[in-house]
């Protein structure tokens, strides 16, 4: 949820994985490559997200909004700007490299983010009258020549605000996702003999099975992506950002190829999101 709440959005995703063991062909068996092709194969086809089915595990997300100064504890790294209003730089963030943050009232807090001079996403957190729950509703249009990604999403306080401290402050646990845009939903695997391609929602990979890691076309951060077995079926996607990893992927099909299980885990912080996703295509 990090990247929900620090640059609205729910997108992609510290040990490194070893190859698959391959074994020399006997007799009439297949080489190991092209059972790893076979099996995985059942991942062919568009995959639809079920909301409903989204599993949160991991630390609290921890703001602080006081004395004209916005804190996120738990942003990767973490992040600190002045609540003014205004756009002020920021340091190492792969999707923008400046933003704005104001208090719209004593229950709201409206951010922009701006990558060069164009604004590439915007958020509003905003607390329930009982200070109990936080609605994110944010608009993001990081990946180029793809439509915007919308939504919203709810927290439940973990943690009560200092005080002083505006509303939105204190320790906040991911609870749903309620709206989410239908393009984004979808993603499309397809694999032909070692290589894998999956495309969704504008950002798009071709990497071969045990390969050397490639480029996320439509990525603005600059991730790459390794791509090796997971179980018998499935696929283990781990992303890179300037050399360290940022989330491991792993997509398994259903014993009855009707669905997808998939975890998306950071190995920075130790939060992971897990959900199923229905095949459509």
């Amino acid at each position: 949820m990090k990247m929900m709440t620090c640059t609205a959005i729910t997108v992609v995703l510290a040990f490194t994985l070893p190859a698959c063991q391959r074994e020399q062909p006997a007799g009439n068996e297949p080489a190991a490559s092209e059972v790893a092709a076979v099996d995985i194969s059942a991942l062919n086809g568009t995959w639809r997200a079920d909301l409903a089915s989204l599993k949160f595990e991991g630390k609290p997300d921890e703001f602080l909004l006081q004395a004209g100064t916005w804190k996120c504890n738990t942003c990767i790294p973490p992040l600190t700007a002045a609540a003014d209003g205004q756009f002020h730089a920021v340091a190492d963030r792969p999707y923008f490299d400046s933003m704005s943050a104001r208090a719209i009232d004593d229950r709201t807090v409206e951010f922009h983010r701006r990558k060069g001079d164009k604004e590439v996403s915007r958020n509003t957190l905003q607390v329930s009258a009982d200070g109990n729950v936080l609605t994110n509703k944010f608009h993001d249009a990081t990946t180029p020549n793809a439509p915007p990604v919308e939504g919203t999403t709810t927290l439940r306080r973990a943690g009560p605000a200092p005080a002083g401290a505006h509303a939105v402050s204190g320790q906040w646990t991911p609870e749903r996702v309620g709206q989410y845009s239908e393009e984004a939903l979808n993603v499309t695997y397809q694999v032909a003999g070692n290589r894998v391609t999956s495309n969704v929602q504008g950002q798009s990979y071709t990497a071969e099975i045990d390969g050397p890691a490639v480029p996320v076309q439509g990525d603005i951060g600059g991730t790459s992506v390794a791509v090796t077995r997971e179980g018998a079926n499935g696929l283990r996607e781990t992303y890179m950002r300037g050399g360290k990893q940022v989330g491991i992927l792993t997509v398994v099909p259903s014993a009855d190829g009707r669905s997808i299980s998939i975890t998306n885990a950071d190995p920075r912080d130790g939060s992971k999101t897990s959900w199923t996703a229905n095949k459509t295509g």
